[in-house]
């Protein structure tokens, strides 16, 4: 393995799994996202291209399980342009490192988001007192150091344009990491949230077992800045966005996420912020 690379120190499988979990869905001809066992990862371009993109890595030890769903989708051997990250945390990573070492591609994410994918910092931890269901509870089984990618990190262009993809922009929606961004194409409304906004309750068992959708803040036993959340889902709002993908959940369109998105931003202190946690 390159020396310049390594994972968490406290990488592990983690045990949590959903309907949806092996399963994908094309949102459109040149975007198909892929649920590894609770977190999306989406595949940018159409299926049998040369050139595509990658957007999060999945849950750790899932690096075999994305290599083949890109063999299935663009052929034998198929490795992408880029690694596009939303930001840094463990289930968007988890298969980074391994992925690296096989495709040898560069990775961009926001410059703020650099101190957790260079082996400087650390995430905050997640916190087990937060309001919530049971996996809020059990969040202190998830790993919070951070990976270290080396040369292979880029950060995002400061003009916004996403390298490779001249129909997308990042947008910076910072609060549930400091460098989190999520993408957006205006020709036809599509949105990549990241976990600004998902549309699953993340921290009840039962919703992410079923993947019971709803429009939702960030999870809360990992999302550190609320006033910084409520800025983000604002900015994404503003978008009108026709069709959303997120980080967490099965993905949403039309009328079901405009009225989604309204709630959230009236109601975001009511039924996104936890009336009680470290981080509240």
């Amino acid at each position: 393995m390159d020396k310049e690379i390594h994972d968490m120190k406290d990488s592990r499988f983690i045990p949590m799994t959903s309907i949806q979990n092996m399963m994908g869905q094309e949102v459109a001809e040149d975007v198909y996202y892929y649920t590894t066992q609770i977190v999306n990862i989406i595949f940018i371009g159409k299926a049998g291209d040369d050139k595509w993109y990658l957007i999060d890595a999945g849950m750790p030890n899932s690096a075999s399980e994305i290599r083949r769903q890109a063999e299935e989708r663009f052929g034998q051997g198929a490795k992408p342009e880029a690694i596009i990250l939303t930001h840094g945390h463990f289930d968007h990573v988890g298969g980074l490192v391994d992925l690296l070492v096989d495709w040898d591609v560069p990775v961009f994410a926001h410059e703020a988001e650099f101190p957790y994918l260079t082996g400087e910092k650390s995430y905050p931890e997640p916190d087990i007192t937060v309001e919530g269901g049971i996996l809020a509870k059990i969040s202190s089984i998830y790993p919070n150091e951070p990976i270290t990618i080396g040369r292979y990190l880029k950060a995002l262009p400061k003009d916004h344009q996403v390298p490779g993809l001249e129909e997308w922009k990042w947008i910076h929606t910072p609060g549930h990491s400091e460098g989190h961004v999520s993408f957006y194409r205006e020709k036809d409304g599509l949105l990549i949230s990241g976990d600004a906004v998902i549309t699953v309750k993340q921290d009840s068992f039962y919703k992410v077992l079923t993947q019971k959708p709803e429009v939702c803040g960030p999870p809360r036993y990992l999302t550190p800045d609320w006033n910084a959340a409520r800025q983000s889902v604002i900015a994404l709002y503003e978008l009108r966005p026709k069709t959303m993908i997120s980080g967490h959940g099965i993905y949403m369109e039309g009328d079901e996420l405009e009225h989604g998105l309204s709630h959230l931003v009236d109601h975001f202190d009511e039924v996104a912020v936890p009336d009680y946690g470290k981080y509240v």
